[in-house]
């Protein structure tokens, strides 16, 4: 009985995550969620007792897929400067040509959503995944032997969440390449000359 519970309470919350990331926090009614997960609204208020418990639940879910996500991105990643860089913003450039309608980062989307609610308990763990993104960047820079590493994945912080939402804004990667390229500025990667002729 308690596999068949835990089954059906991933499945809501698998079906929320989708939900939300689709249409967003506010647009997405729990009838909606009680339809994509197979349940009915009733069963679906056993297993939370509001639209903001379920989201808390989602986030908790996320934040640990997002763990998994780190994983795999530094696993990719060589160790030097240059190819620590061209790895991250690569793959950023990779996930938003190969999801259909790509949207950005969901934990960055719902805070702007949740802007007038600085309280929510969605915008604390979406620091956290945030913050967590930030520490262990940092340390990958440190192993890269960047000077002040703290300090600059604080500022490839910003450029890869501008990096963003100008793609999203303009539908074009070249604010990704951008990124990329005031990244290995900051960490220190000398420019590539243009090969002369002759």
């Amino acid at each position: 009985m308690r596999r068949k519970t835990e089954a059906t309470r991933q499945r809501i919350i698998d079906a929320a995550y989708e939900c939300f990331w689709r249409a967003g926090y506010a647009r997405t009614s729990l009838d909606t969620i009680a339809d994509r997960a197979g349940v009915t609204k009733r069963t679906l208020y056993s297993y939370v007792r509001s639209k903001d418990d379920l989201l808390a639940a989602v986030m908790s879910h996320h934040d640990a897929l997002a763990a998994q996500r780190l994983k795999r991105i530094g696993d990719r990643m060589p160790i030097d400067r240059d190819g620590l860089i061209e790895s991250f913003f690569g793959q950023l450039s990779g996930w938003a040509s190969a999801t259909p309608r790509w949207s950005g980062s969901g934990f960055t989307r719902l805070v702007v959503e949740l802007a007038d609610l600085p309280g929510h308990p969605a915008r604390a763990l979406a620091r956290r995944v945030k913050g967590a993104t930030e520490t262990w960047l940092a340390g990958r820079l440190a192993q890269a032997q960047v000077h002040d590493p703290a300090e600059r994945a604080s500022e490839i912080m910003l450029l890869m969440e501008g990096a963003m939402a100008l793609t999203l804004i303009h539908g074009h990667r070249r604010y990704i390449d951008a990124a990329s390229r005031a990244a290995k500025r900051l960490v220190g990667v000398p420019a590539r000359r243009p090969l002369r002729a002759g």
